[in-house]
């Protein structure tokens, strides 16, 4: 809610119109700095107290908590909820909410054909045994860098590995020169790692794609992960093993039902935001029930 805004006093005697845009102006600014932050609500319960804003991230899961214990409420689970802040749930609230969210929220068990449809696109998601050897030269994508001019000093570095004429040294000569990693004092050498001992970006390129068994040599693109580029050299492989279907039967199963609960959750609470009259932040929510 907006506080009225004042109209200030007429003064007497003359002034310059140039001093008054002036005051006007210098009094808009000190009006805006000591503004309060903007409250949010979800059907008119603030989610935090005047003056305060708590973060994106902190606010946006009040939001949903809150959503959830409205509807707890609703279907006559909590007691309604007096003030006009939203209540810090204890242990025992959020046990009742989980179970009401356990009985709403139907996870749809996947079938034999789904998964071996799965198993037959995803065979190098389940080698066991492989270990690539591999060095690299991480360019770290750090707040403030300019990741334009960044990518562009990657790639000319990527550009000169990846010359016939490139010298064997030269590899680990830029990463002691470039790299951002500490193995950087190794030539960028990471030994002999797997699937697991990477960041999930790096194993999916690595291990993961079709195109994985690229072979020995420098990776003749830049790898993107959450850290920043990378340029890669695998310097040996051990090839795994591929296990049969009814090996990994199981794994698969389990994976598709967290994927189709995430599903299901992610649909529910999308039902209860377009349900709701949600204020001062932004969630993603559907104005149907028939949500696909």
């Amino acid at each position: 809610m907006n506080a009225p805004t004042s109209t200030p006093a007429a003064v007497s005697g003359g002034c310059g119109s140039g001093a008054c845009q002036c005051a006007s102006t210098a009094g808009d600014a000190v009006a805006t700095a000591t503004a309060a932050p903007t409250m949010a609500y979800v059907n008119g319960i603030a989610l935090h107290a005047p003056g305060q804003r708590p973060d994106t991230a902190t606010l946006r899961e009040s939001a949903y908590s809150e959503l959830l214990r409205q509807q707890a409420v609703l279907a006559g689970l909590l007691p309604r909820h007096t003030g006009l802040t939203a209540p810090e749930l204890g242990e025992a609230e959020r046990k009742v909410i989980e179970a009401m969210v356990d009985r709403e929220v139907v996870t749809p068990q996947p079938g034999e054909e789904e998964c071996g449809r799965y198993y037959e696109a995803n065979k190098p998601q389940f080698m066991v045994g492989q270990a690539l050897h591999v060095r690299h030269i991480l360019f770290a994508v750090t707040p403030g860098v300019n990741v334009h001019a960044l990518t562009v000093h990657a790639e000319t570095a990527l550009l000169e590995l990846t010359r016939k004429d490139a010298h064997p040294d030269r590899f680990a000569q830029l990463a002691a020169e470039l790299s951002n990693c500490p193995t950087s004092a190794q030539g960028g050498d990471l030994g002999w790692i797997g699937p697991d001992d990477c960041a999930p970006e790096l194993a999916n390129e690595l291990f993961h794609q079709k195109h994985s068994q690229w072979g020995m040599g420098v990776h003749p693109r830049l790898t993107h992960t959450r850290f920043g580029f990378h340029i890669i050299e695998v310097l040996n492989r051990r090839v795994g093993k591929q296990p049969a279907y009814e090996e990994v039967r199981e794994r698969i199963a389990a994976l598709l039902t967290m994927q189709s609960r995430a599903r299901a959750l992610h649909q529910y609470m999308t039902l209860l935001v377009g349900q709701a009259l949600v204020e001062g932040i932004a969630l993603e929510g559907a104005d149907s029930p028939l949500v696909q």
